[in-house]
C-alpha cells in the first residue's frame, strides 16, 4: 500500500515554471519515494491537446533524468524513463481552465482522484484572484495550497493575503515557497552549527567581525523583463530568499527541526532586523548594469534589454546592511548581497572572525582574518585560519579546512514539492515570517523610490560598482 496518496494541481501548468523546474522536480522525488501515489493534473489558459501535455511532461521528467544521470560519476548518459515515472506521465491529464473561474475550479478540483495540493505557477495577482475563488468553494479536508515569490508587493498586501488564506485554509497547510533552501541546506547548516561544540561558541559578536550572504548571477535578464523590471535585485533575491538564509545563520537552537520550532526562531531573527546604524541611505546601496561581456556572451545594457522600461529604474544589483539587534549579534554587520550579469557565480555565507587579540612577538606572516566559508549548492564549507607553515615556524600562513556537505537526493523544486505534498511546512516561509521581510525591505525600496540613493552603474561582467568594496572573496 503507497505510504501516501495525493494529487499534484498545476495551475498555470503549461508555463516554464512548470516546465523548467516543477516536473523536474516532481521526477527526482518519485524517484526516491517510490511508494507514493501521485497523480498529477495540469491546468493553463493554453489549448493543449492530451499527447502534447503528456509529451511535454516525458520531456521534463527526461531532462531531469538526463541531469542526474550527469551529475552521478561514471553513470551512463541516458534519458529512458523508468516504468513509474512513465505510469505518472500516462496517468496525468491537462485541462484547459480559467483559473479565476469558479466552475472551472471547480472541475479541476473534480479532476483530483485524492487530497489536492494545489501548486499556483502563475503571476502573484492571478494567484491572489484564483485564491478569492477558491475561498467560496468546497474544498476537500485536506487541501494544501503552494504559492510562489513574491508574497504580496508589501508588508500591508502580505498581511491581507495572509487573511484571505486562513479564511478558509489552516497555515499549516500553506506553503509559502522558498526553494532556495532545499532541506539539505537546512539541515546542513543546523548541523554545523547545533551537532558539535567547536563552531557555534564562536558565533556572536565576540569573536565575529561581520556575515556576508552573497548570490551572484552571471546570468543577465534571461527574457524576464515582465516580471523582474518591476522587483529588482532587492525584492527577487533578498526581500524573498537572502533573508531567510540569514535567519538560519543567526538564528538560536531549535528545540527540534521541527517545522514549528525552526520558523519561530527563524521569525525571532526577522523581528530583530534593523538598517545598519539606523540609516537607510548608508546601509543600502543599488546599481544596474550596463554593456559588457561575462564570459563569452556579449550583454547589452540593462536599459537596453527587451521589455525594459529605463524610467523605473530597476536595480540589478542591491547590497542591504543589517543588525541583528538582539544580545548575541548585536554590532556586527550583516550584509545581504544579489546581482546579476557579474563576473562570476557566488552563492556563499562568509563569516569573517576578529583578529586574535594578541599574537606573540616574534611570530610574523599573515595578516588576514580567519574566515568560515559555506557554500550553497553544491553545499561546502571552508574554513580558512592563520597556522604556522610549511617553511619558516615563525611565519604565520593563510590555510584552509574543506569539506562537501550531504548534497541531498533531491534538486530544490523536488525538496519544495516533497514538502507541499506530504504537508512538511520546514522549507516554506511562515505567515507573520513573509509580512516581517517585507517590513525590513521597505525603508529601503522608499528612499530608493524617493531617489534618495544613487543607483549606481556597472559592466556586465564586472565585480560591481568600482567604488563599492564588493565583498572581498
Amino acid at each position: 500500500m503507497s505510504s501516501l496518496q495525493t494529487s499534484l494541481l498545476i495551475l498555470g501548468a503549461s508555463g516554464d515554471l512548470s516546465k523548467r523546474l516543477l516536473l523536474p522536480g516532481l521526477a527526482t522525488l518519485l524517484d526516491v519515494k517510490e511508494d507514493w501515489d501521485v497523480q498529477l493534473v495540469g491546468a493553463g489558459v493554453e489549448d493543449l491537446s492530451d499527447d502534447d501535455w503528456k509529451a511535454q511532461v516525458r520531456d521534463s521528467f527526461e531532462n531531469a533524468q538526463a541531469s542526474k544521470n550527469e551529475e552521478d560519476e561514471g553513470a551512463e548518459g541516458t534519458s529512458r524513463l523508468s516504468q513509474r515515472l512513465q505510469a505518472v506521465i500516462d496517468a496525468s491529464t491537462y485541462r484547459k481552465a480559467d483559473v479565476t473561474d469558479a466552475d472551472d475550479l471547480r472541475g479541476l478540483l473534480g479532476a483530483c482522484e485524492h487530497d489536492p495540493a494545489i501548486y499556483f505557477a502563475l503571476p502573484p495577482a492571478v494567484t491572489e484572484q484564483s485564491c478569492a475563488v477558491l475561498k467560496g468553494l468546497d474544498l476537500p479536508q485536506g487541501t494544501r495550497l503552494a504559492l510562489e515569490k513574491p508574497f504580496g508587493t508589501d508588508a500591508e498586501s502580505a498581511a491581507e493575503l495572509n487573511d484571505l488564506l486562513h479564511s478558509f485554509v489552516p497555515e499549516e497547510r500553506i506553503h509559502r515557497v522558498d526553494h532556495f533552501l532545499g532541506r539539505s541546506t537546512v539541515l546542513n547548516l543546523l548541523g554545523l552549527r547545533f551537532a558539535n561544540r567547536i563552531i557555534e561558541p564562536l558565533l556572536s559578536s565576540q569573536h565575529v567581525a561581520r556575515v556576508d550572504v552573497v548570490y551572484d548571477e552571471t546570468l543577465g535578464l534571461e527574457g524576464r523583463a515582465r516580471y523582474y523590471d518591476r522587483a529588482g535585485a532587492l525584492v527577487d533575491m533578498i526581500q524573498s530568499h537572502l533573508l531567510q538564509v540569514m535567519a538560519v545563520v543567526a538564528m538560536e537552537a531549535p528545540a527540534s527541526i521541527d517545522a514549528d520550532d525552526l520558523r519561530t526562531q527563524k521569525e525571532l531573527v526577522l523581528r530583530a532586523v534593523r538598517p545598519w546604524g539606523g540609516d537607510v541611505e548608508a546601509a543600502g546601496k543599488r546599481a544596474r548594469y550596463t554593456a559588457g561581456k561575462v564570459g563569452d556572451r556579449q550583454l547589452p545594457s540593462y536599459v537596453d534589454e527587451d521589455g525594459v522600461d529605463p524610467s523605473l529604474g530597476t536595480e540589478t544589483l542591491a547590497q542591504l546592511t543589517l543588525e541583528v539587534a538582539n544580545w548575541r549579534w548585536a554590532g556586527v554587520p550583516f550584509t545581504l548581497r544579489s546581482g546579476k550579469a557579474l563576473e562570476q557565480q557566488r552563492r556563499e555565507i562568509v563569516i569573517t572572525f576578529k583578529d586574535s587579540p594578541h599574537v606573540p612577538n616574534g611570530l610574523t606572516g599573515a595578516e588576514r582574518p580567519d574566515k568560515l566559508r559555506i557554500w550553497i549548492a553544491p553545499d561546502e564549507m571552508q574554513l580558512e585560519l592563520n597556522v604556522n607553515g610549511p617553511g619558516d615556524p615563525y611565519t604565520i600562513d593563510h590555510t584552509s579546512l574543506e569539506t562537501t556537505f550531504n548534497p541531498g537526493r533531491l534538486s530544490a523544486y523536488g525538496e519544495v514539492l516533497a514538502g507541499v505534498l506530504e504537508g512538511d511546512a520546514t522549507l516554506s516561509v511562515r505567515g507573520d515570517s513573509a509580512v516581517q521581510g517585507w517590513r525590513v525591505v521597505e525603508p529601503f525600496l522608499q528612499a530608493w523610490r524617493d531617489g534618495k540613493a544613487p543607483l549606481d552603474e556597472y559592466a556586465a561582467g564586472s565585480a560591481g560598482p568600482e567604488h563599492w568594496d564588493n565583498i572581498d572573496c
